[in-house]
């Protein structure tokens, strides 16, 4: 046989694996489509393709019972509005269970939670004109200097209360201040606008990675110098998000990382496996599904926490479970509505796990798991 002569040919085509994969064959755009069928049917290659398969891998897969999901968020989203439209209506259908966020997109939350506005505007509008009449400007995101300083007042009336006068993890404080964002959402009456509050209605936890990072942070250290008494317990954080996964794991689950953007909380949610393996001597494998939204390279070191593959080799990701991992490089402003949207349309709401509620039982486990490994050092005795 010719060595290059085609095999296997087929109505005048080869036949062999690597022509397996689905024809690409798109449905017509049509008026009537959903939102499902739009992507099935139509993104077919380069990123529509990684996005139709990131919704595919989360409804599929990602939102089984037994996984438990976690997402990371960065970027100026909430203010984008991306909270109400998006990230509420994914907790409230129980398709994220526990989350890490930055301060900023907390913050900037908040906004809407106590009853203040942010606008479109035009990105070309000269800043020095905006300062000039107290407009502050996120991008194409324009809203008045007083929404700054009324958030800040809300923030210092709200942690000189009782129950914040202690250390604590950022998930207790942020279910602590999501309380009293949904009890203002209430008085209000202007429906579920904050993800706090949201979060707070739902029992999921929200971890901030750098807590000092923001303008809550600013205002609890401002407040601190006038003797207020709480401060963030950021071992407990390292040590209760990884309680959360092992928890997952051990009760004979799967544990799901959703990434939005990259930065701190990306690695954050990440290093839960080597705070597991490598630092506590518990045996585990990595988290089993990985899926991120990004705009960064890893070959400019923008692309922070690399790529999937990569955190195989710390141990980040079960390397049996490498084809349920992917990267879609995509603005999240516009494909975290459309995978929304998909799983709103495919998948029956899951029941709340509620993870806020199990810290405590999962922070024992961790502890019981920790001392058979052998690593925790023993309490030096007391010298007499």
């Amino acid at each position: 046989m010719h060595p290059h002569k085609p095999t296997g040919i087929q109505g005048g085509q080869r036949n062999h694996k690597f022509l397996d994969g689905a024809r690409i064959d798109p449905t017509p755009i049509a008026g009537a489509m959903t939102v499902k069928q739009l992507i099935d049917g139509t993104f077919q290659a380069y990123n529509a393709a990684r996005l139709r398969e990131a919704c595919q891998l989360f409804t599929n897969k990602m939102l089984e019972p037994d996984v438990t999901v976690g997402m990371t968020l960065t970027g100026a989203l909430t203010p984008a509005g991306l909270g109400m439209s998006a990230l509420i209506p994914l907790l409230q259908n129980g398709f994220v269970d526990w989350m890490i966020s930055t301060g900023a997109n907390l913050y900037h939350d908040t906004h809407y939670g106590i009853g203040l506005s942010m606008h479109r505007g035009n990105p070309q509008t000269s800043d020095v004109v905006l300062r000039d009449h107290g407009v502050v400007r996120i991008y194409d995101i324009f809203f008045d200097y007083d929404v700054l300083l009324s958030t800040d007042a809300f923030f210092r009336e709200v942690i000189t209360a009782p129950e914040f006068q202690s250390t604590m993890s950022t998930a207790e404080f942020h279910y602590k201040v999501g309380k009293y964002v949904h009890a203002r959402e209430e008085v209000l009456g202007q429906g579920r606008k904050s993800l706090l509050a949201a979060a707070y209605e739902c029992g999921v936890p929200i971890y901030t990675s750098s807590p000092g990072d923001s303008s809550i942070g600013m205002n609890v250290a401002a407040k601190a110098l006038e003797g207020n008494k709480l401060a963030f317990d950021v071992s407990r954080d390292v040590n209760e998000t990884a309680a959360l996964v092992l928890a997952a794991k051990r009760g004979g689950g799967k544990s799901g990382i959703f990434i939005l953007g990259g930065g701190s909380p990306k690695n954050f949610a990440l290093q839960t496996e080597p705070q597991i393996q490598e630092v506590l001597g518990i045996e585990e494998k990595g988290h089993d599904y990985f899926m991120q939204f990004t705009d960064a390279r890893p070959d400019t070191g923008g692309l922070s926490g690399a790529t999937a593959s990569e955190a195989v080799s710390w141990g980040k990701v079960d390397p049996d479970k490498l084809p349920d991992a992917l990267a879609c490089y995509v603005d999240s402003t516009v494909a975290l509505p459309l995978l929304t949207a998909y799983a709103i349309e495919s998948h029956a709401p899951r029941p709340l796990k509620r993870l806020y509620d199990q810290r405590e039982a999962a922070m024992t486990a961790l502890m019981d798991e920790y001392k058979k490994s052998g690593r925790m050092a023993e309490t030096p005795a007391k010298s007499s």
